[in-house]
């Protein structure tokens, strides 16, 4: 085997088509990379809003809440449900929610419009949420137009920051009191109003979009589920909280997941291309070294690979650089519409092992097929002509 030395000192010697290899695959594995962060930060953003002790419930057959809609009269089996936990003074933790998507300007631009969304809560929002906390400002009083926002979606709208005030509906001012945190969840970019006022604002009096509650334990939501699809005058469907936000990602994340491949794909036949140039002209500008090192005895098989694995380097070089910049992303924040709700999300780029092993092998597959031709060609030279070129 030829030593690794050899690999090393040529590709030094060789800087500029080196260097030019080197961050094409970088820019490869940048793009690829940045791709798969930003759906594992979409992933993360829903899955952390949901609780593995809260079940949702919403009306047989809706695929989310903004299509769902369940009778008040109906809540109050909802609540009374085997399994619900209940709270020190015997009530139970939970209610219904009225959720719905506003149309707002973007600030910073002119006159661009984008949704938000607004959910209307009870006054025990907190209890049922206790991940959620004021970060600054105060709690909206129940009963009023006060509303509070999550921090990701603070100052992305107009009116949307403390103190100032916007129309939940034409004619329909509401005032921001103050900004709340859940854990990072997809609920820190929603705005949360007292349900009368959503219910009033929109014509929803007399139903809820969907039911939340806390259950005892998750064990109990088999029992819950139950208690509540059995009957089949209230027509409920009952999901696993963790369960229903998976779902409402699915559709955002296969769409960014596909854009991501699409986009690298492209850069990835360039970055074959580029290594296939490269290594071409170094076979064909070695040939007395090729030569001279079949002189020594070296097979062709040992040629081609020591070729080979010359151009893998490479090219993972180049896909570890990729990842170190990409890396930087995860303290940049990103805004997309989520296809389910048709509402704007706030997330950060999310990095983590698969996506640094998935984008290392993506480089050094990329070297690979960059390479190997090169380097069979390199093979087949016979020793004779090799020191003649």
């Amino acid at each position: 085997m030829i030593p690794l030395r050899y690999n090393v000192r040529s590709l030094l010697v060789r800087r500029a088509t080196s260097l030019a290899t080197l961050f094409g695959v970088a820019l490869v594995v940048f793009v690829l990379a940045a791709g798969m962060m930003l759906t594992n930060g979409i992933d993360k953003t829903l899955t952390l809003s949901g609780s593995p002790d809260h079940a949702i419930v919403l009306r047989k057959g809706a695929d989310g809440e903004l299509s769902s809609s369940i009778e008040t009269n109906a809540l109050a089996n909802v609540l009374s449900a085997p399994g619900v936990k209940k709270n020190a003074q015997g009530k139970p933790i939970g209610a219904g929610e009225t959720v719905v998507v506003i149309l707002g300007e973007k600030v910073g631009t002119v006159g661009e419009l984008s949704n938000a969304l607004v959910r209307g809560v009870t006054d025990n929002v907190f209890e049922i949420r206790p991940g959620a906390t004021i970060v600054e400002g105060r709690k909206a009083q129940p009963g009023t137009d006060e509303v509070i926002i999550g921090k990701q979606i603070r100052g992305r709208f107009k009116g949307m920051d403390l103190g100032q005030s916007f129309d939940i509906k034409k004619n329909r001012p509401v005032k921001v009191v103050g900004v709340f945190a859940e854990n990072g969840s997809s609920f820190e970019s929603e705005i949360w109003a007292d349900i009368e006022t959503v219910r009033s604002s929109f014509g929803r009096e007399g139903s809820v979009t969907s039911a939340t509650v806390t259950l005892e334990s998750p064990s109990k939501h088999d029992v819950f589920k139950a208690a509540l699809e059995q009957d089949k005058r209230l027509g409920l469907e009952v999901l696993r909280e963790p369960t229903y936000y998976e779902k409402q990602s699915e559709m955002t994340s296969m769409l960014m997941a596909v854009l991501s491949w699409l986009i690298s794909g492209f850069f990835i036949v360039a970055a074959v291309i580029g290594a296939f140039i490269t290594m071409n002209t170094a076979v064909a500008h070695r040939q007395r070294e090729i030569g001279t090192m079949r002189a020594l005895g070296f097979s062709r098989k040992a040629v081609m690979l020591s070729f080979t694995l010359e151009c893998i380097f490479l090219a993972v070089a180049g896909a570890c650089i990729g990842v170190a910049a990409a890396y930087f992303m995860s303290f940049v924040e990103f805004s997309v519409i989520n296809w389910a709700s048709w509402s704007e999300i706030v997330f950060k780029f999310e990095m983590n092992a698969n996506v640094v092993v998935t984008s290392v092998i993506v480089g050094g597959v990329t070297g690979l097929f960059g390479g190997i031709i090169p380097a069979f060609r390199a093979s087949r030279l016979r020793p004779i002509d090799a020191l003649r070129g």
